[in-house]
Formats: structure tokens, C-alpha cells, sequence
């Protein structure tokens, strides 16, 4: 077995590296960043009607601000802290807005709220693979109410956040209150946030994870979200892209912003899906160290702790040890990590050796490949270790990795060929 040049990555901080390496991997190889600028697409088709319906409310609260010292707070906040007055001047906001044009942007915001989560599917069928298919009727009838739902509730989160900032700056309210309430306000935002990333996380894969890990995973999106969106705020200005694009530079601003937002979402999902097959990755990595297949150089660094796996399949035999016995009927499968093992078959002459096994060698994978008995012993010759893998194990390994299951099957052939050979003659 070929060891890596560097050594090997400690406990821990080692399987954080093969997190994030098969995340990369994966999500180069899924091309998630096309799926991420579709949906963000499809982000900005549902925030055009939006702008639209906020034309409405605004001329609504308009109207009742002629006779209401509430609505005329309201409006007075909206137009300070949202900049409302630059859009309607712009021209995202239109000054007078028909009937029949409201009616258009409805439809137009459940038409693409279809697309937007039709699009978020698909990203997620190609990051969690699977057979199964979801069921027609919620496929349909979903798309046309999670957005609106979700639209409307940032909403009324981001106008109470703006409520409460006009009121204290202009000393509605106590700053002390208006901090605490604030901040509390700032909580159930990124809580819904968390709330929303969570269902997608353990609710969208096939089969579904863990709903701790899924927890785990969205709390590390909501995070990174919040870390974006600062960092965007505080080195991106749209005025710089408005001083570029025109009135466009408004719409190229939000279409970047949701772009790397769609990219950061994709990415967490592809590492909860690397996260699951941590185990698979790391055990293919490993049975093709020897070969010249589906291993490189880096992956040989990133993939050379095999502590992990000695934990959780790892055994130890003293010399002498059946690791397999003829005739048994079981299924497992084993890699031979250090020690020496010998394969035997009984003819009616006696007991035969037939094969010395190596250091990185995988067997015992014919039983459960043709649904048949053991074939022949297998005894450890010197304290053995290995890898005891269970068949659905070795399952999701061959289902995982062509470059192993060719691998497989070539060994097959050549220990068929040998049996051939060493028959009772």
C-alpha cells in the first residue's frame, strides 16, 4: 500500500480537511455555481413583482396617512430607512400603479416563486442523488406557497426592524428599548432564517439526514449568510454599480448579492451530503492508495489518516485467527490493513494454499457479489488488522466509486482464473 509523501493530518482537524476537500470536489464536479446563478435568476424575476406590490402598499399607506398619525409614522420610516424616495426616483418603484398591474405581479411573484424552488429541487436532486420520486401534487402546489410565505415574513421582519429604527432615532421610543427590542427583533430574523435552511437541509435530500446534523449544517449556512451580507454591505456599494450600469446597476447589485447567497446555500448542502458519505470517501480512498486510479497526491495527504475508520470497522487478530471460513455463509467484506493472511480451500486431497494476501488488499467481497457461500479460508499467518465492512457498506462503496467497482471486478476475474487453475487436479 503506497503510504503519502507528507505525513498524515491529526484526528480531528483530518476529517475536517476531508470535509471540506470532497465539498470542493463534489461541488465543482456538480456544477453548483451555474444552479446557484439560475436560482438567483429566478430570485430577482420574484423581487421585480414585489417591488411592485410594495408600490401598492405604499400608496395605500399614503392614503391613510392623510387622516392617521400611525400610518404617517409608517410611511415617514419606510421612505427614510428603505431609501424608497432613490427607487421611486430610479424608477424600481413606480409612482402610480393600475389595478390590472398588481394583478400581473401576483401572478408574475407565484409564477416565478414556482421556477425559484423548481430550480432549488433540482440543485438539491443533483447534490443528494436519488431514486425516489416526490410526490406531483405537493411538487406543484408548493412552489406556489413557500415563497410568497417566506417574502412575507423577511418582510415583516425587515419593517419592524425599520419601524423601530425611525422611532429611535427620532425619540419615539427609549434608545435602551428600542436597542433591546432591536435586537430582539434581529434574533427572530436570523432564527427564521436558521427555521427556513433547516427544512431545506432535512427535508429536501433523499434519504433524508439526521435532523441534528441538518440543524448543524443550516446554523453553519446562517452564519455565513450574515457574515456575506455584512462583508457585502461594507465593500460593495450600489452606488458604484448605479454610476456603472445606470438604473441597472440597482438590479446587477441585488442579482450579485443573491448570486454568492444561492452559492454559500449550495455549498453547506453539498458538505451535509459529503458529511454522510464521510465514511465511503475515505474508505475509497483508501483500497485505491495502491493503484494508479481515482488517487493523487493530495489526496493520498488529505485522505492518509485512516484512525477514523480503524475505530469505527478496524479488528485485531492474533496469528492463526479464520477470518473467513469455507462454506459459511457470511457476507462481510475485508481489507487487510497490516499483517499477513492466506487463502486455503479444502480438496478432497487435503487443504491447499492457494494465495498469500497483501497489505491493501481487499476480499472476502465474492461471497456477497454472487449471493453464494465462502468459497474458500481466509487465516491470518501474524497479528492481523483489518477493515470488517458490512454488504451494505460495501454496496454504497461500488455504488460510490467506478474507479473501485472496476477494481473489484477485475479481482474477481483474476480469482476466479486462479481457482480455475488450482483445481483438485
Amino acid at each position: 500500500m503506497r503510504l503519502p509523501t507528507l505525513p498524515p493530518l491529526p484526528g480531528r482537524l483530518s476529517r475536517t480537511v476531508q470535509l471540506a476537500y470532497t465539498t470542493a470536489r463534489l461541488f465543482k464536479q456538480n456544477g453548483l455555481s451555474n444552479h446557484a446563478a439560475a436560482t438567483a435568476f429566478y430570485f430577482l424575476l420574484s423581487a421585480t413583482p414585489l417591488l411592485l406590490l410594495l408600490s401598492y402598499a405604499l400608496q395605500l399607506i399614503g392614503r391613510l396617512a392623510e387622516n392617521s398619525v400611525p400610518a404617517t409614522i409608517l410611511m415617514a420610516a419606510l421612505y427614510e430607512q428603505m431609501q424608497l424616495d432613490i427607487l421611486t426616483e430610479l424608477g424600481f418603484i413606480p409612482r402610480q400603479t393600475q389595478l390590472a398591474a398588481g394583478g400581473v405581479g401576483l401572478v408574475t411573484l407565484l409564477l416565478s416563486s414556482r421556477g425559484l424552488v423548481k430550480t432549488m429541487q433540482g440543485a438539491f436532486h443533483i447534490i443528494f442523488p436519488a431514486r425516489i420520486k416526490r410526490n406531483f401534487i405537493v411538487s406543484w402546489i408548493l412552489p406556489f406557497v413557500i415563497l410568497p410565505l417566506l417574502f412575507a415574513l423577511m418582510g415583516g421582519a425587515a419593517l419592524t426592524q425599520v419601524i423601530l429604527g425611525f422611532l429611535k432615532q427620532n425619540a419615539f421610543i427609549g434608545t435602551g428599548n428600542a436597542q433591546v427590542l432591536q435586537a430582539l427583533n434581529s434574533l427572530f430574523g436570523y432564527a427564521m432564517v436558521w427555521a427556513l435552511l433547516f427544512a431545506a437541509y432535512w427535508r429536501l435530500p433523499r434519504p433524508r439526514p439526521r435532523a441534528s446534523v441538518a440543524a448543524r449544517f443550516a446554523l453553519g449556512a446562517s452564519i455565513s449568510l450574515a457574515l456575506l451580507f455584512t462583508l457585502f454591505s461594507a465593500f460593495f456599494k450600489v452606488e458604484n454599480y448605479m454610476s456603472l450600469y445606470g438604473a441597472l446597476g440597482g438590479v446587477v447589485f441585488v442579482l450579485m448579492g443573491a448570486f454568492f447567497a444561492f452559492l454559500l446555500l449550495y455549498m453547506w448542502a453539498q458538505a451535509l451530503y459529503a458529511y454522510g458519505k464521510a465514511d465511503v470517501t475515505a474508505l475509497e480512498k483508501l483500497f485505491l492508495s495502491g493503484s494508479h486510479q481515482g488517487t493523487n497526491k493530495l489526496e493520498g495527504y488529505v485522505f492518509g489518516d485512516s484512525h477514523a475508520l480503524l475505530e469505527k470497522f478496524g479488528q485485531v487478530h492474533p496469528a492463526g485467527h479464520v477470518l473467513i471460513k469455507e462454506g459459511d455463509d457470511s457476507r462481510d467484506a475485508f481489507f487487510l490493513v497490516s499483517g499477513d493472511a492466506a487463502v486455503y480451500k479444502d480438496f478432497p486431497g487435503g487443504r491447499r494454499r492457494l494465495n498469500e494476501l497483501q497489505e491493501g488488499q481487499l476480499f472476502g467481497e465474492m461471497a456477497y457479489l454472487l449471493s453464494e457461500r465462502r468459497t474458500a479460508s481466509v487465516i491470518a499467518e501474524s497479528e492481523a488488522t483489518v477493515l470488517v465492512l458490512p454488504p451494505a457498506m460495501l454496496e454504497e462503496l461500488m455504488r460510490h466509486s467506478a474507479p473501485l467497482s472496476r477494481r473489484i471486478i477485475d479481482t474477481l476475474c483474476q480469482r476466479l482464473e486462479r481457482m480455475n487453475l488450482a483445481g483438485p487436479g
